[in-house]
């Protein structure tokens, strides 16, 4: 198995073979709940990942489901992993648990396909973007801490085994300037410069493109290393975020992306485009 870094997605991981497991072994949730001395309601919240199994537990489902060995070994210390704080959890209630485990995943994707209809992506904001951005939408003390989360964030884009990031942009995004115009600037030549990366795309879509499959809104992507991990897509809004696994629901948004692509400008032309606006401001 792929050795993972992030307690979040470690738990997702455990929960998803636990259910597996179960359901292989023939067990309903209230027979192996009995079995392992433990209420239908907190296996349900351990396969839900609510709760974190600790290792104890994680060892008597392998044995009650008739796993052992090398597979079980694995798992176990894999739930020893799962306790671990990430990085993110420093931040305390800057960043609130629904997002806290969204940057849980993020840590772990191995790429990312996302749209953004009004902003820049997170992972691609300067620091004074991102400051300004944040004192527009939230009333909140806090925003040199808020940055500084974000800005930390973004070390998955040139840690080793970078994470590959398909991003189409909006066109409103080039031109609705936030803060001065020295430093919205900035922000789009960091766009053009990111640009250089090999692991990083960026389309723009351009406002002739007419009506879109995510008029709805901005959405991620996610898909991780390990198969039993699947893909996730991830929405946010003023107060909240959602993340949806389902495979239909998934697949929905993969084809989005994909059609969003064929209506954007070619990476190339999307570079001029920046450009162009550059220098008009």
């Amino acid at each position: 198995m792929y050795e993972l870094r992030s307690p979040t997605v470690k738990r997702r991981h455990i929960a998803k073979e636990l259910t597996h497991l179960r359901e292989q072994a023939g067990l309903t949730r209230t027979a192996a709940a009995k079995a392992l001395d433990m209420t239908p309601g907190n296996l349900s919240r351990i396969e839900n990942r609510e709760i974190t199994a600790r290792p104890v537990v994680v060892r008597a489902a392998l044995a009650l489901y008739g796993v052992t060995g090398e597979e079980a070994e694995a798992l176990i210390e894999l739930a020893r992993g799962a306790t671990e704080r990430g990085w993110w959890q420093k931040f305390g209630r800057i960043i609130p648990d629904w997002f806290g485990f969204y940057v849980g995943l993020e840590e772990e994707a191995t790429s990312i396909a996302t749209y953004e209809s009004e902003v820049v992506p997170g992972l691609f904001q300067t620091e004074d973007y991102a400051r300004v951005l944040f004192r527009l939408t939230t009333h909140e003390p806090e925003i040199d801490q808020k940055v500084d989360a974000r800005l930390q964030r973004q070390k998955i884009l040139t840690r080793e085994n970078p994470v590959h990031i398909s991003a189409i942009l909006n066109e409103a995004v080039l031109l609705r300037p936030v803060g001065s115009p020295s430093q919205f600037r900035s922000q789009l030549e960091h766009l053009i410069e990111l640009t250089a990366l090999p692991n990083i795309s960026i389309r723009v879509l351009p406002f002739n493109a007419g009506g879109h499959p995510a008029m709805t809104g901005p959405f991620m992507l996610l898909r991780f290393p390990d198969a039993v991990d699947g893909p996730v897509v991830y929405l946010d809004n003023y107060t909240q975020g959602q993340v949806l696994e389902e495979s239909t629901e998934v697949a929905a948004y993969q084809e989005a992306h994909t059609r969003l692509t064929n209506l954007s400008l070619s990476q190339e032309e999307s570079l001029n485009r920046v450009r162009e606006v550059v220098t008009r401001i």
